[in-house]
C-alpha cells in the first residue's frame, strides 16, 4: 500500500442512505492491474477504520481520463506544483502503454467481486 499525499473523499448515494467518507495523510491505496479492470482501494486505519474499492474497466478509465483533460483545459487557477504531478503520473502512464504496444494481456483472468 501506498501512503495518501492528499486526500480523498467518497460520497455514495442510495434512495435512502447516504455515505460519506475521507481519506487523508493517514490513509493509503494500492492499485491491482487486471486484464479487464483497475481495481483502486483506499483504506483508512485507525479508530475510524473504513475502505473503499472501486473496480474500474478500462472503457470508463479511459472516458473518465479524457474528461479530466478536458476539465484541466477549462479550469483556471490549479496550482503549478499540483499540475506537474500531473504531469509527471500521465507521462508514466503514457510511457507503460507505449511499451504494451501489441503485447497480450499475460496477467492470469481473475474473477473480482463486484
Amino acid at each position: 500500500m501506498k501512503s495518501i499525499a492528499d486526500k480523498a473523499e467518497v460520497s455514495i448515494d442510495f434512495a435512502d442512505k447516504t455515505y460519506m467518507g475521507a481519506f487523508g495523510r493517514e490513509s493509503a491505496f494500492d492499485i491491482k492491474v487486471g486484464p479487464d479492470d483497475v481495481l483502486l482501494r483506499v483504506v483508512r486505519a485507525g479508530a475510524e477504520k473504513r475502505e473503499f474499492a472501486m473496480h474500474l474497466h478500462y472503457h470508463l478509465l479511459a472516458d473518465i481520463l479524457a474528461e479530466i483533460a478536458v476539465g484541466l483545459t477549462d479550469q483556471p487557477g490549479i496550482e503549478e506544483a499540483r499540475l506537474q504531478v500531473l504531469r509527471t503520473a500521465a507521462d508514466a502512464l503514457a510511457k507503460a502503454l507505449k511499451k504494451r504496444r501489441g503485447r497480450p494481456c499475460d496477467l492470469p483472468r481473475t474473477r473480482h467481486r463486484s
